[in-house]
């Protein structure tokens, strides 16, 4: 039977993630695994038979859509879409977050006690990062108010700022245990994840209640409203596994989801399917959990080497962030409105 290369997946990569080329008869010789070529940089072989291959797609991968082809087969090719770079030397703890002008606000968070000049980097449509020297210490989690405004939390000062049109900060919640993921609700009620346990709900008028409790995160809460109106949370804990939590208007709290080993950053697509990133090793990348038929089932769509947050865009694309990097994939996804 002839060599066929058949089909790669998942089919979106970060630089550094893990892809498998699937199909029949695939080359295997006496002296190891056959030479892949990603673009035109060789890529690392790291298993191999002649059904699959998987390999590693190098650091150095420009984004957009890649050829991958083994070069003994010629004439068989099949195509990637690479990420690219979209700033990096960040420091990031959630997930991202665009405002009503398409500016992607990204953050330089720094650990206790440390001040940095510029907390907070806002990126335009043309790639230019402006930096925002404001007085935000430990910027965690980003989110677009109803206003139009950037909200902000800081987990260990315990309160929300906003970033004024003008660029200036004001205090709008404190007193926040230790805050850390952000999402609005449609009637403009802000819900903040204290790490120690709490979902938080600010009301319109700054009134503060503990509107669900949760075990507590040993890093952050990660926090995203659904089109059925429920909130959507993940955490870390010390447990080989973590759930995404599902939490009613009515306060009644389940287990949506419990097949992540440490579930990150989440986002609604515009068809309202639930985006997540997945933080564990060997495992790492970005999943879309159908649940149509009821049980939620994840789909790996993005290999990387590590991720901690998501967001779309509202023209089309998807960011994910790692601690440090920031990547775009301009695939045509958009945000639920």
């Amino acid at each position: 039977m002839p060599e066929v290369l058949t089909a790669i997946r998942p089919g979106w990569a970060v630089p550094g993630g893990r892809v498998t080329l699937s199909g029949t008869h695939l080359p295997l010789g006496p002296d190891g695994p056959p030479h892949v070529l990603v673009g035109q940089l060789d890529a690392r072989v790291a298993l191999a038979s002649q059904h699959q291959i998987t390999l590693v797609v190098p650091p150095l991968t420009p984004g957009g859509t890649t050829p991958v082809r083994i070069t003994s087969l010629p004439g068989e090719t099949v195509y990637l879409e690479v990420a690219r770079e979209v700033t990096t030397g960040v420091h990031q703890v959630d997930s991202p977050a665009f405002d009503r002008l398409g500016r992607l606000y990204v953050t330089q968070s720094g650990g206790r006690g440390t001040t940095v000049p510029v907390p907070i980097f806002r990126i335009g449509r043309d790639g230019i990062r402006e930096p925002l020297a404001v007085e935000i210490a430990n910027p965690t989690s980003l989110a677009l108010g109803p206003d139009g405004l950037m909200y902000v939390s800081n987990r260990f000062e315990g309160h929300v700022q906003r970033l004024t049109a003008d660029d200036r900060v004001e205090l709008y919640a404190s007193e926040l245990g230790v805050p850390t993921g952000l999402a609005f609700a449609r009637d403009g009620s802000l819900y903040v994840g204290d790490r120690s346990g709490s979902i938080l709900r600010v009301s319109p008028d700054r009134h503060v209640d503990t509107f669900a409790t949760l075990p507590l995160s040993v890093a952050a809460f990660h926090l995203a409203f659904g089109p059925d109106d429920c909130l959507y949370v993940s955490s870390q804990s010390l447990a080989t596994h973590d759930p995404i939590y599902r939490i009613t208007p009515d306060r009644l709290v389940d287990v949506w989801y419990e097949g992540f080993g440490r579930p990150q950053g989440l986002a609604f697509d515009a068809s309202g399917t639930l985006f997540v990133v997945e933080a564990l090793a060997g495992a790492a990348g970005l999943y879309r959990l159908d649940a149509s038929g009821g049980t939620p089932v994840p789909e790996l769509m993005m290999s990387a080497p590590s991720l901690v947050g998501v967001v779309f865009d509202p023209e089309g694309g998807v960011v994910v962030a790692s601690s440090d990097t920031v990547w775009r994939l301009d695939v045509p996804l958009r945000p639920r409105a």
